[in-house]
């Protein structure tokens, strides 16, 4: 989800992504957060024990076993959007599923309208309930030892810092860890999958805006934060953005900008050079830092560009709007993308991520209603990585 809000040049000063979401449940969020922390202390020697051993995050272009997404239903949250949203979740699901199985969680009342729009490729469950769609940032970080075995680690979602209700999405990781029979602990900070972009080889990127934030973490130093995240991803390193804070409900996520290719290797979406909002000025950022840095191993970054989209050319007047094309998702043998109907840069996008990714099937998909939220497809995907 999040990923992160691009925006239209020119629009820095408002609200942002999914600013409409923040309208629901924000009583709800307050006693969802207390809970959350709770547990999260509770947890925390535990998983301090557990990231001391040999499990990794391993990178997203390894092979899946299956991909975890979820199914909004809720109208207090998307209003007269959440037909459109289900139907790009659907399509998203059905895309996937033609090449790795797809394990869908929706909520009692609407699984029969998910297994409608997703077919029978699709699996619904309804034994983990959700409040929105963003398993990106809701589900479990699944990792491997390299030895056959899988752990799952929990990031302690708060509804991106209490901004929306979080009762359900809050419970979803450990509940998806228990679904598939892994050893479950939580992190020793608060944060979203979508807010932290790992190589698998020890090496970490993410901004300060969303994770050395009060509204995550409370007291923690960044230095802190970053020795929780090393220990949660079994990294060495962390790579920071100052990223944009208070302008979408993520503050700035990682994944609509920024992503890892391999070990060594990233890309940066890059604005037009016309562009100078806040969120064109941090994709230079990124590229800035990126470039000048060096993995866990002290070797070089290399970095691709990958060109964004006019927002004058895409189909979407909603300023909220997310036209990432970075915001993609890896799958066995296809990079799912979106397309915006700027079709020079859809074209151009297609293209270099069929460069990047020479091996893989490049599908881009329309998904302009769930592109309104200010989340794109990464944000709405989990991998389960094979053992």
């Amino acid at each position: 989800m999040n990923d992160h809000a691009e925006s239209h040049p020119g629009s820095a000063g408002r609200t942002g992504r999914r600013r409409f979401l923040k309208l629901a449940g924000l009583a709800a969020a307050g006693t969802a957060l207390a809970a959350t922390e709770a547990r999260a202390g509770a947890a925390s020697l535990l998983s301090r024990t557990a990231a001391a051993g040999t499990f990794v995050v391993p990178i997203e272009d390894v092979r899946h076993t299956r991909t975890w997404m979820a199914f909004p239903d809720s109208t207090s949250i998307w209003g007269s959007k959440l037909s459109g949203v289900q139907a790009d979740i659907a399509l998203i699901a059905r895309t996937i599923a033609k090449y790795e199985p797809v394990i869908m969680c929706a909520n009692s009342a609407s699984a029969a309208r998910a297994r409608s729009l997703c077919g029978s490729r699709v699996t619904v469950i309804s034994s983990i309930p959700v409040n929105d769609c963003w398993m990106r940032d809701t589900g479990p970080v699944f990792r491997t030892d390299g030895a056959g075995d899988l752990d799952a680690v929990g990031l302690n979602f708060n509804g991106w810092g209490g901004k929306q209700t979080y009762s359900r999405d809050g419970l979803v990781a450990e509940r998806i860890a228990a679904y598939v029979g892994v050893p479950f602990t939580y992190a020793d900070l608060v944060g979203e999958g979508g807010a932290i972009e790992q190589d698998g080889a020890g090496t970490l990127m993410a901004t300060r805006s969303s994770l050395v934030n009060s509204n995550r973490n409370p007291g923690m130093s960044e230095r802190q934060i970053e020795a929780a995240m090393r220990a949660a991803y079994g990294a060495t390193k962390v790579i920071w953005f100052d990223g944009v804070r208070n302008q979408d409900i993520t503050d700035d996520h990682v994944d609509a900008t920024s992503r890892f290719l391999a070990p060594g290797k990233a890309l940066v979406q890059m604005p037009l050079s016309t562009d100078t909002d806040a969120y064109a000025r941090d994709a230079r950022q990124q590229f800035s830092v990126l470039s000048a840095s060096t993995t866990s191993t002290g070797a070089p970054m290399a970095v691709s560009k990958l060109q964004g989209p006019d927002y004058n050319k895409i189909r979407s007047t909603n300023r909220d709007f997310l036209a990432s094309y970075a915001n993609y998702y890896l799958c066995n043998g296809a990079v799912i993308s979106g397309q915006f109907g700027d079709t020079q840069a859809d074209a151009a996008a297609r293209a270099t991520l069929a460069r990047l990714y020479p091996d893989r099937v490049i599908e881009q998909l329309n998904i302009d209603r769930l592109g309104t939220g200010g989340g794109g497809i990464h944000c709405v995907t989990q991998q389960q990585p094979v053992r």
